[in-house]
């Protein structure tokens, strides 16, 4: 199946669903009028005798340097072979491939003088699954993402590595198992192609997508552990939040209460409402996770003003006939944004872990066994998957300190100011992987302590949500090898398994309804 996305509209609803189905994209043809007339633009700045960067001289600290105009393809060549640098593991294919249709929107709003036979290249490639291998390290998030999108550019070219059928191979190889044959770059196109922010906003749109699956699946893993440890719902009450204002904790406190809706647990224990002293990890999760929410959100309204803009440089402006040199490949809004959602994914986190600690602690847990073992001392129960949750949780805190804040001067000065937007969004991955696994420990940990409360039954909600669990992870009565039930369980989070009992709207851009 094909989107096809209007440049300057589409929206983080179709990014995400081109992220995780694999689903190719193509422009709008309405674009095609500006783009065609923005390349003849450059096409006849490339024939004239004005120096004008990146079309007919060098580039960077070498933009004095005249270059004639037979040179033009050559210096697009060399320009994209000299700018694969990038080191390290390969960028994943969903990754990759939401990259290579941001830089479609990018190039689809006719100010950057790129052929729409080049259009046509990377939709056919994403069209026909022909991915790019693109190494993760090598930008510094200024100049654009030079390194990680020149792999891109050199697959187009024939040169390097790409994916196909399963296969990494050379890109030459690969084009060729697609029938497609290599592309010769015109003026200025290379330099299209490699500025630009598009891997730094790929990486950071794939992080907000797993993060706010993170952060909505803690609204459960949070109800279930409140039941479990026969926590007050008095905090929940509609007022307290209203009164506050937050959207975000608005959203959660709501989302809890009907999630717990009809247990019996929480029946039981009604008339001890006025016990409101739960520790925080149980009384303040819609004021934390709320506040993380809200954190997404903001980010996430970066984001989707990243991918439908034009970053690359320089631009053309065809209502006003000139091409101009100026910035937008300076990643800083995407830097900031994947700060913004490293701090959420590191405090759902933390304040999960408190959750898994309060429930393996008998003196903290209302009556439950010591570390949610039926035989204590004779098992150890889930004592050690809470020390791995602490380790995960302060992982996750070391990797959310602020990457937007350095910088190191490069290209001989001339890029004295770099964003780091690229490392800012890869390190979203791991914390997210982490992050599962926090949230898989306190499912097992809320479903062991939901059973011992038994005959009384938690919500339905919550009674899909146990059952959901007990599917992929047996009930712990004897001390078992854990490892697999830790994978499991997070699993069940990372593949959205949680959804499929409950209904949790997006408001990520959107009023809390």
């Amino acid at each position: 199946m094909t989107l096809t996305l209007e440049p300057g509209a589409t929206t983080l609803a179709q990014l995400e669903d081109l992220w995780r189905t694999g689903k190719a994209a193509v422009l709008d043809q309405a674009a095609r009028p500006k783009i065609e007339a923005a390349a003849a633009l450059v096409k006849k700045a490339a024939e004239g005798g004005e120096a004008i960067y990146g079309v007919n001289t060098g580039f960077g600290k070498l933009a004095s340097v005249k270059i004639d105009a037979k040179d033009t393809e050559t210096l697009q060549r060399n320009l994209i072979l000299s700018h694969c640098c990038g080191v390290g593991d390969p960028l994943d294919v969903p990754t990759t491939r939401l990259m290579m249709v941001l830089k479609l929107l990018s190039l689809g709003r006719g100010a950057s003088g790129v052929s729409w036979t080049t259009i046509l290249m990377l939709q056919t490639m994403l069209r026909k699954g022909v991915t790019p291998v693109v190494p993760v390290q090598g930008s510094v998030g200024a100049s654009g993402d030079l390194a990680p999108l020149a792999h891109m550019t050199a697959a187009m070219i024939g040169e390097g590595e790409a994916f196909f059928d399963g296969d990494r191979l050379s890109a030459s190889e690969a084009l060729l198992r697609a029938n497609l044959q290599p592309i010769i770059l015109g003026p200025k196109e290379g330099l299209g192609l490699i500025n630009g922010t598009q891997f730094s906003t790929a990486a950071a749109l794939a992080g907000l997508f797993s993060a706010w699956r993170n952060a909505t699946s803690s609204i459960v893993t949070a109800s279930l552990s409140t039941d479990a440890i026969m926590g007050s719902t008095a905090p929940l009450v509609d007022a307290i939040h209203t009164l506050r204002g937050h959207q975000g904790q608005i959203f959660v406190a709501r989302t809890m209460r009907a999630i717990m809706e009809g247990s019996e647990i929480r029946d039981s224990h009604r008339e001890d409402d006025t016990r409101v002293q739960d520790p925080y990890c149980i009384r303040c999760h819609p004021q934390v996770t709320g506040a993380a929410i809200d954190l997404l959100r903001f980010a996430g309204s970066t984001l989707e003003l990243e991918a439908n803009a034009v970053t690359d440089n320089p631009l053309v402006l065809v209502e006003e006939g000139r091409i101009v040199s100026g910035g937008n490949f300076h990643a800083e809004p995407v830097a900031f944004a994947a700060d913004q959602i490293a701090l959420a994914i590191s405090e759902i986190g933390a304040i999960a872990q408190r959750r898994v600690a309060l429930m393996v602690d008998p003196t903290l847990s209302f009556d439950l066994p010591p570390f949610l073992t039926p035989e204590p001392g004779l098992n150890s129960g889930l004592m050690i998957a809470e020390v791995t949750t602490a380790a995960l949780m302060s992982e996750n805190k070391h990797l959310a300190n602020p990457c937007s804040t350095d910088s190191t001067p490069t290209s001989a000065n001339q890029e004295d100011h770099v964003s780091m937007a690229a490392h800012a969004a890869r390190r979203l991955e791991p914390m997210n992987t982490n992050l599962n696994t926090i949230l898989g420990v306190e499912l097992l940990c809320a479903a062991q302590g939901v059973e011992f409360r038994q005959p009384l039954t938690t919500s339905p909600v919550l009674a899909s949500v146990l059952s959901v669990i007990r599917d992929v992870v047996p009930r712990i009565e004897q001390d078992r090898y854990l490892a697999g039930d830790l994978a499991a369980a997070a699993g069940i989070v990372a593949n959205g398994k949680l959804f499929e009992c409950v209904t949790i709207p997006s408001f990520i851009l959107g009023e809390v309804v």
